[in-house]
């Protein structure tokens, strides 16, 4: 029993450490991420705001899975209104 109370107590040092050493970098991280989507999101939807996008054909089937976070990703890169001349989600 001594030697799994050991293992316990071995095992919440280790989370405890782990949020320690990661909490520094977990806003850097977020925002890094948001970036990389932010980018990804033009790429998916660049052919319909009129820039010509290479892999058209790969991204289009991703239209549809990434339209309920569009409205937040042209708020956020600046845009009052949606770019997409036949898609009007404000």
């Amino acid at each position: 029993m001594k030697i799994r109370a050991i293992v316990d107590w071995v095992k919440n040092a280790n989370a405890y450490a782990t949020e320690v050493y990661n909490a520094p970098y977990r806003s850097a991280i977020a925002r890094a991420k948001r970036d990389e989507d932010d980018l990804f999101m033009m790429l998916v939807f660049s052919e319909l705001m009129g820039v010509p996008n290479p892999a058209s054909y790969y991204t289009l089937e991703l239209q549809p899975l990434l339209l309920e976070r569009f409205h937040q990703w042209h708020l956020r890169m600046g845009m009052e209104h949606s770019p997409l001349d036949g898609f009007r989600c404000c």
